[in-house]
């Protein structure tokens, strides 16, 4: 069943794309593939970019769902100086290296340009108060993550992701979309939760998912969620599932059975119930991956707006003013590290942010790892421009889980302090493994030549060949079973450390190096 739009008027707007194949598995002579492995086999299309972006008000637009099921609907609310415009659906993936195919397409609408921002006084949350301009049903949509490509009859075009998300993440490897840390950064309107017009003090405490993104639309996500995607997608005999992290916030029981959890290039800021949520699946032997760095360092808590659920976002970055001070200090919207219950990222990720901007070389330590296999490094191999611009480091002040096997560890000068930043692994005894970069710059690596900073094709073939070792162990169940993390902490020259930004964590910290004692 082909998917359809209806504009609130109430007419049909939809125009016959391919078929999309929303089966789960191939049968070939080979035998059985899980999904998307049918989906990929569909010709793509390499005409999904932007040409012309146009001025900020030429066309933008927001969906009022951050993820659907396939089949459910979705309202889009768009503004435009054009007369008319277009919308056409892309499902992101590999397709023979197009990386993205074309499910559905409207027929043209006509275009109004809508309100000015609201912005709330007090937090400065900025909304778009907005009238419906369609609404997109997902009939017949594969799972996936998705690009609208909002087309205005005078050439311009914007963006808006959506994610059709897995129905059971079951016996497969979940691609977590970061939105939280989209939205965190998103200005559009004037205000995200790191600036406003007067700068850092002016800064929201609170973001809507009520408005279009800034930029293109979709900024964040082709720079840190897209290329893991279509890797993923290229990586015979993974089953993927896909979700965000809100989903991750709504659902508790969303990663029961889940072979894997994969966090993307940017995944900062989390919930209560994100975190749990990880804990728990990690508990019940779900691997972990964290590609980027400076995952889990912001606590944010959820609220609702008109459009539902979790549509509000707050993160005061303060405990001390956040108004949960006073009653309920466990949920105070600061780093999760910080006090006045400081809980850090590192006894998950198994490594801790420290510093950031940087540009420094990787450096492989332990190259016998299972991780490393088929990629032809030995100690001391380097990779030009591979951390950065933020990293993690294996910290002994504060607490990890053990046994930890340091894979990278890089030197570098930060804030004018050299340490270095580490690649770790960690195994539990539930069996599951866990894998930090410990840079942003390895997500990067997978977009050379368009990474920069010195960044090659050496460092993509490295990474990209790490990644999908990655997730052909992980899919096949708990990873410590077969690949025990051996601790080598000893033979490391790591400094002692120190917990930036939360002394308070070091002098709680086991310095033995276990979590007990912190959630």
């Amino acid at each position: 069943m082909v998917a359809g739009c209806t504009t609130t008027t109430g007419h049909s707007n939809t125009t016959p794309a391919r078929q999309p194949n929303g089966r789960s598995t191939i049968h070939n002579g080979a035998g059985t593939a899980p999904f998307p492995a049918a989906e990929n086999r569909l010709r793509g299309t390499w005409h999904w970019h932007i040409r012309r972006l146009g001025g900020p008000n030429a066309i933008q637009g927001f969906a009022d769902r951050t993820s659907v099921l396939a089949g459910k609907s979705f309202g889009l609310y768009i503004s435009t100086t054009s007369a008319s415009y277009r919308v056409q659906a892309f499902r992101m993936g590999w397709y023979h290296g197009a990386q993205a195919r074309q499910v559905w397409r409207s027929r043209p609408i006509r275009g109004h340009q809508q309100a000015r921002a609201r912005v709330r006084r007090g937090t400065r949350m900025v909304t778009a108060p907005w009238r419906r301009s369609l609404t997109v049903s997902t009939a017949g949509w594969p799972q996936g993550a998705y690009l609208l490509r909002l087309d205005a009859a005078g050439g311009t075009q914007r963006y808006v992701p959506i994610t059709v998300r897995s129905p059971s993440t079951a016996g497969k490897v979940v691609l977590l979309l970061g939105v939280t840390t989209w939205q965190a950064y998103n200005l559009w309107g004037g205000y995200s939760l790191y600036s406003g017009p007067g700068g850092v003090g002016d800064r929201a405490y609170a973001v809507s998912f009520d408005r279009p993104y800034l930029g293109n639309g979709a900024n964040l996500f082709l720079s840190f969620d897209q290329p893991p995607i279509a890797l993923a997608e290229h990586t015979p005999g993974v089953p993927l599932a896909y979700e965000t992290d809100v989903d991750l916030a709504e659902h508790p029981g969303l990663l029961r059975g889940a072979r894997a959890v994969i966090s993307l290039g940017h995944d900062e800021y989390y919930s209560g119930a994100m975190r749990h949520a990880l804990l728990r699946a990690r508990d019940a032997g779900t691997n972990l991956a964290f590609l980027g760095a400076n995952a889990m360092y912001r606590h944010i808590r959820f609220a609702s707006s008109g459009f539902g659920r979790d549509r509000v976002q707050i993160c005061y970055k303060n405990a001390t003013i956040d108004p949960k001070y006073r009653h309920n200090k466990a949920a105070t919207t600061q780093n999760w590290r910080d006090p006045p219950d400081p809980r850090p990222e590192s006894v998950i990720t198994g490594v801790f942010y420290e510093c950031n901007p940087v540009n420094a070389a990787y450096v492989v330590f332990d190259p016998k790892s299972w991780i490393f296999a088929g990629t032809h490094v030995h100690r001391g191999t380097s990779f030009r421009g591979l951390v950065g611009p933020e990293y993690d480091r294996v910290n002994l002040a504060v607490p990890f889980p053990r046994p930890l096997t340091v894979l990278a560890h890089s030197r570098l000068t930060c804030d004018g302090k050299r340490t270095f930043s580490d690649s770790a692994y960690y195994t539990v005894p539930s069996g599951a493994g866990v894998f930090a970069s410990g840079t942003m710059r390895w997500v990067c690596a997978m977009r050379v030549p368009h990474c920069l900073h010195g960044v090659n094709r050496a460092a993509r073939a490295f990474v990209d060949r790490a990644t999908q070792n990655l997730l052909r162990a992980f899919a096949v169940g708990p990873a410590g079973r077969r690949h025990p993390a051996r601790g080598n902490l000893a033979v490391v020259r790591l400094a002692r450390g120190h917990a930036t930004r939360g002394p308070e964590v070091a002098r709680r910290a086991d310095l033995a190096g276990s979590a007990r004692g912190f959630r």
